[in-house]
């Protein structure tokens, strides 16, 4: 039976003084002493030890204050220093965070309706939130680890604009199309991955995405090859433009024409293909199929010993969350007007992953703060320049550190035992246990 990790004032106070110690130790040599050669070429030294004092009172300090982070928010179950009360208003406060959420999303263009970059960043949060919920059937509910998901997202995008481009067809006509192929293509590399799990798996999936990009770059005739799809059109308001014509949406309606109209309808278009997604994920979740992702997650073994049909129950979870990278570069490519090749590099792939995983592989409330964490933060930090990258990583090792399941870490399956029932090893003989 595992040590019970020791919790308490005392514990906390002895954690800070060894930390302390060592950083004393550590930096008497190289802060608190410093050596230079004088003007004679002798050596000589003055002391610091006010930065040093500082120093090691940054580190007392700081080990107190992530000992209790790391209690406060450690995993269920473990003993914590904060009171009930707070923990009891941190679960009510959370229990309104959903709603408060999307209440905050719908006003978003009302708010920053003069605030073209805020638009901007939103919408783009918003196709992260996307593909992370489509990501999160696969790698969340299913357990299939995907290094290749942009390669969805790339085959939604160039469907679309192949398909406006050549052939003029609407963005509602072709949504559902790129929707369908990115599917056929996520079945398509659901098959010689069956046998896969773990790392292997991984590395196939990072192939097959390098493949569907290295075919776009060198299929110049059909493609653009690196120099991309230009021209490829705005999406319209089920055929009405949102330009500055006699046919436009603002000439119609009797009101003066703003680029910005543009903007929203483009926001609260993704905004409303993300709450389908998350919409379908949560029913798909409460159906057979979305318990047999959840099986094969837990235990695949276990799962095919009940006489669940793994081969299906793999290719559908590929297939649905390939469908929602399609609409999601479909979406990518009405917004954009061009895309090329370097948009689905592989670290779109990591980006994705990193807000599945640190959001809570399996909650989708997780991945949609992880999106607006990573996105907006990493936004946010620009004024850094080259060392918000650094801010970044460390940001990520250390929630990884203090969650190691993600922000909100919800792997609970749909339908379990809330109960622990014993029962008569006579029975566990008979194979009835």
């Amino acid at each position: 039976m595992p040590a019970k990790p020791a919790t308490g004032i005392l514990s906390i106070l002895k954690t800070a003084v060894i930390n302390a110690t060592v950083a004393l130790v550590l930096f008497s040599l190289m802060i608190g002493i410093r050596t230079e050669a004088g003007s004679e070429g002798q050596l000589t030294y003055w002391t610091r030890f006010g930065e040093l004092a500082s120093l090691v009172a940054a580190v007392f300090g700081g080990s107190i204050v992530i000992e209790l982070l790391r209690q406060w928010i450690g995993p269920s179950g473990a003993e914590r220093l904060v009171p009930p009360a707070v923990q009891s208003g941190m679960a009510l406060l959370g229990r309104f965070l959903a709603p408060a959420l999307l209440i905050f999303a719908l006003l978003v263009p009302v708010i920053f309706y003069n605030q073209r970059y805020i638009l901007d960043l939103s919408i783009l949060v918003l196709t992260y939130v996307m593909l992370g919920w489509g990501l999160n059937v696969v790698v969340g509910l299913a357990g299939l680890l995907d290094l290749g998901y942009v390669a969805f997202y790339a085959v939604g995008a160039y469907s679309y604009a192949l398909l406006a481009t050549n052939f003029g067809w609407s963005f509602w006509v072709c949504l559902p199309l790129a929707g369908t192929l990115a599917a056929f293509w996520g079945v398509l590399l659901g098959f010689p991955v069956l046998r896969l799990r773990g790392d292997y798996l991984a590395i196939v999936t990072l192939a097959f995405g390098e493949i569907i990009r290295l075919v776009i770059i060198n299929w110049q005739s059909l493609t653009g090859g690196p120099n991309g799809v230009p021209g490829i059109p705005r999406p319209t308001l089920f055929g009405i433009p949102l330009d500055s014509s006699d046919d436009g949406l603002a000439a119609k309606l009797g009101i003066e024409y703003s680029p910005t109209h543009r903007i929203v309808f483009l926001f609260y278009l993704i905004l409303a293909m993300a709450l389908l997604t998350n919409w379908v994920t949560i029913r798909l979740r409460r159906l057979p199929i979305g318990r047999a992702w959840e099986a094969l997650r837990e235990d695949e073994v276990a799962c095919r010993a009940l006489g669940i049909n793994t081969t299906t129950t793999k290719l559908t979870a590929f297939a649905t969350g390939a469908m929602f990278g399609g609409f999601a570069g479909a979406f990518f490519a009405t917004r954009q007007g061009f895309i090329s090749p370097e948009s689905f590099t592989f670290q779109e792939s990591a980006l994705v992953l990193a807000i599945v995983v640190l959001g809570g592989m399996g909650s989708q409330l997780g991945v949609a703060l992880a999106a607006l964490t990573m996105i907006g933060g990493f936004e946010l930090f620009r004024g850094l320049e080259t060392y918000r990258m650094l801010v970044f990583g460390m940001a990520m090792v250390l929630i990884m550190i203090w969650r190691p399941r993600g922000l909100i870490g919800h792997r609970a399956p749909t339908v379990y035992l809330t109960k622990a029932q014993a029962i008569s090893s006579d029975l566990v003989k008979e194979g009835h246990g």
